[in-house]
């Protein structure tokens, strides 16, 4: 019984992990063709074996540091993370113990409204926290897109096209200084 549970256990990792890299595929190299050539998901399907099988080793390559470049930047905005909250989280206890010790002195007593202003306090304090934390994502979310276009242009022209296209932005003539 446990070897068919792990039998069981590996079959399901398997099936997770093929369905990962189906995902990642399909994302990174097939909705490019999508977008840019106004054709069904299977015709891109269709259209990515050639390119990979014809080079595969890139491919294979590609997947493998993605998943390591994933697991390098899930530690580093996991440590940044848990730097945050102790950043934010060992000021707000102590200012918390010393509301309740300074409201204890005073006389004050958990009623509705001093709950309802911790419950406030700490709502704000939260909203802040995820805020920063949101901001200590945005270079991964912004790498991992980037990494798979500019890695995909090279073997498709049409996005290479859209990557690389001249800037529509008029350049002023030799000798002359541009208007601000």
């Amino acid at each position: 019984m446990i070897l068919g549970g792990a039998i069981l256990f590996a079959l399901f990792l398997l099936f997770l992990l093929v369905t990962a890299v189906v995902l990642v595929l399909t994302k990174d190299f097939v909705i490019p063709q999508v977008a840019l050539e106004n054709i069904d998901v299977f015709e891109g399907w269709h259209r990515l074996w050639p390119m990979m099988k014809a080079d595969m080793g890139a491919y294979i390559g590609y997947i493998a540091m993605k998943i390591v470049l994933a697991i390098v930047a899930a530690i580093l905005i996991g440590i940044a993370t848990a730097i945050l909250a102790l950043i934010i989280a060992v000021p707000s206890i102590a200012f918390g113990l010393l509301a309740v010790i300074t409201g204890k002195t005073a006389g004050l007593t958990w009623n509705v409204y001093t709950i309802t202003l911790a419950v406030v306090i700490g709502c704000i304090l939260l909203a802040i926290f995820f805020y920063v934390v949101s901001l200590i994502y945005v270079p991964a979310i912004v790498f991992f897109p980037a990494y798979s276009l500019y890695f995909f242009a090279g073997r498709y022209p049409q996005l290479n096209a859209v990557l690389y296209a001249a800037s529509p932005v008029p350049r002023a003539p030799p000798g002359t200084v541009p208007a601000l």
